[in-house]
């Protein structure tokens, strides 16, 4: 009998070269998806790591806003049946029936939003919950094992970076979080407001209903929409 000889594979010798130590190593899906995101840590043109910032995130921004538009769409005009309905009311903790704060929870964040918001929590796609767990946005969950233990949290605490396998899904999150959670309130009645009176909805306009995301309160607003102002990313905002 001859002698097997063993051929590595492209994900064999990955496995075996990523420099994604073994506890950040935490699913096949997440991991593989990781090496699809840009090492922003070695684009030292600024300008440059921030457009690479943008062309990433960017795409998938769009993508999910047009799934919520489509969603919202569909929700106005009854194609929905009762079932699906439903689900939709208990993803977005919304009492049955109530038609009206339904169509408050489900509308787009603006994509300046996202982008800053993103570009502040990752340190532009540079932290390592951004690199290793596709987390953009800095968002916790408080059930031991969901996510990440911050190597700073203090001993009392018990809340997790939060982690996931793609863009996609810690985009989705993202996205749910703002339009559900009480914290977020005021930045969907302001939504409601453009709505209403047929005004565009702004991320500038939007970031004043982010006291809440973090402990710095208004602070956390003016440093969003300074991030917006200065990229000039109104221009991505959807017109509608």
């Amino acid at each position: 009998m001859k002698n097997l000889k063993f051929k590595p594979t492209i994900l064999t010798l990955l496995l075996f070269t990523s420099p994604i130590q073994a506890d950040e190593f935490w699913g096949l899906e997440s991991w593989m998806n990781s090496l699809k995101t840009p090492d922003f840590d070695q684009i030292q043109d600024v300008n440059l790591r921030k457009q690479a910032f943008f062309k990433y995130l960017l795409p998938e921004i769009n993508k999910q806003n047009e799934k919520i538009i489509q969603l919202r769409h569909d929700i106005k005009t009854g194609k929905i049946n009762s079932f699906k309905l439903k689900d939709i009311y208990r993803y977005y903790r919304v009492k049955e029936d109530d038609i009206d704060t339904l169509l408050n929870r489900v509308d787009v964040v603006p994509a300046s939003l996202v982008l800053a918001q993103g570009a502040y929590e990752s340190n532009w796609g540079r932290s390592r919950f951004s690199k290793h767990y596709h987390n953009f946005f800095g968002l916790w969950c408080f059930k031991k094992g969901c996510g990440v233990v911050p190597l700073k949290r203090d001993k009392n605490d018990t809340h997790e970076v939060a982690k996931f396998s793609s863009l996609s899904k810690g985009l989705e999150y993202y996205l749910r979080s703002i339009n559900r959670n009480s914290a977020y309130q005021t930045l969907r009645k302001i939504r409601k407001n453009k709505r209403d009176k047929k005004l565009p909805i702004t991320g500038i306009a939007l970031a004043e209903g982010l006291e809440n995301y973090a402990e710095i309160g208004h602070e956390y607003v003016e440093k969003v929409q300074s991030i917006i102002r200065y990229n000039k990313l109104s221009e991505y905002d959807y017109k509608s």
